[in-house]
């Protein structure tokens, strides 16, 4: 018997899930004339600021333009230091120091993927060399970091929060959205986000006025009138299209995350008893699964030998993130490192395993997906 494949996501599901509105969208965009910022984007910046409840958002090109965006408006850079996680994608390193800034690579909690609050505490109380100015929380695969402590300690130390929320979109800690907790919220909308473009795009949030306009002027050149640079800037600015596409993917969020929710729960409880670890969600918080991540112990079969046989059986995984940032050859040996070193982090990427996981994904092919994963247990 032939079976289809399951992809491990498929951003074309969500287009044609709402292939008319966005058709249409697009269709009014080409119609307006207005082809960069404009009505637009005006329009998503609005209602994506009041999703995040919060007085501002500046959208740009991409969520690595977001961070750098927001450590600019800080006037973080050269000489500062901002503190952030190792288990991640490499953008968030990436965007740290194209703002010139020096990353400080702390690592994740034992049983979980966002960083450690005590090893943050430790290395503040003992920083590198340097100027201790942000600290920058991953709210990896859809969790909220430790919201509880991380602003307490910014606040202890004088320091920046700027939120990295590409994988968060609608997440929440103690019936707050992520996002609104730091300085800066800064989001991605790459096609495969829970809220995603079909392209790039990103966004920044602030309920700080004077950080909002300094973030504007900056997004474009420094402008504050037109081919006049009040400031030193650069060109990220989201496209009109893309937002117009967002304005309609936004109204179906909330929507969409309660079907990941449902499908987190289904995997939950059939592949309950095995010898894996399933995903946790942190007390207090709501996990919007932009991933669904088992582990495999290393002392029990492999993670590498069940992604083979869930490849043979047509079934898509991928590993999110195959190694941490302080171990890609562009970063090993120069990137400073917290005081307990990153093994957390290290054993996370060899045990680690992403289910498909999007909303149109049909409750059929999650039971294929266990039922899979059931097999190769025996």
């Amino acid at each position: 018997m032939t079976v289809s494949p399951i992809p491990q996501t498929d951003p074309r599901a969500g287009y044609l899930a709402q292939k008319a509105a966005i058709d249409a969208a697009i269709a009014g965009v080409l119609e307006s004339g207005q082809y960069i910022l404009g009505r637009e984007v005006e329009g998503f910046e609005t209602a994506f600021a009041g999703l995040i409840g919060v007085g501002h958002a500046i959208g740009c090109a991409s969520g690595t333009d977001a961070l750098e965006l927001a450590l600019r408006a800080a006037a973080i850079g050269p000489g500062d230091l901002v503190f952030t996680v190792s288990h991640t994608a490499v953008a968030t390193i990436a965007a740290i120091e194209r703002a010139g800034a020096a990353a400080v690579l702390l690592d994740i909690e034992p049983d979980g993927f966002t960083m450690d609050p005590d090893e943050l505490a430790r290395v503040l109380r003992a920083p590198p060399l340097g100027r201790p100015a942000a600290i920058m929380p991953v709210h990896l695969y859809g969790e909220p970091a430790a919201l509880d402590r991380i602003p307490d300690l910014a606040g202890e130390y004088g320091l920046r929060v700027i939120e990295d929320c590409a994988q968060s979109h609608g997440a929440t800690f103690r019936g707050k959205v992520t996002g609104s907790f730091g300085d800066f919220g800064c989001f991605s909308f790459y096609p495969t986000k829970n809220l995603g473009a079909l392209g790039d795009g990103g966004i920044i949030v602030t309920d700080d006025d004077t950080l909002a306009a300094a973030a504007r002027e900056i997004r474009e050149y420094g402008w504050r009138e037109r081919y006049i640079s009040a400031r030193a800037g650069i060109n990220t600015r989201l496209d009109p299209i893309q937002a117009a596409i967002l304005r309609v993917k936004l109204a179906t969020l909330g929507a969409e995350n309660v079907r990941r929710q449902a499908i987190a729960a289904r995997y939950d409880a059939g592949l309950a008893g095995l010898p894996l670890v399933l995903p946790r969600c942190r007390a207090g918080a709501t996990h919007v699964y932009h991933q669904y991540v088992i582990r495999l112990p290393e002392r029990g079969p492999g993670r590498d030998q069940l992604r083979e046989h869930l490849r043979a059986a047509q079934i898509g995984t991928g590993i999110h993130y195959p190694l941490p940032v302080h171990l890609h050859p562009a970063y090993q040996g120069r990137v400073a490192t917290g005081p307990s070193g990153l093994g957390h982090s290290e054993r996370a990427t060899r045990e680690i395993l992403s289910l498909p996981i999007y909303p149109q994904l049909a409750d059929a092919a999650i039971d294929r997906v266990i039922a899979e994963i059931r097999r190769f247990f025996g």
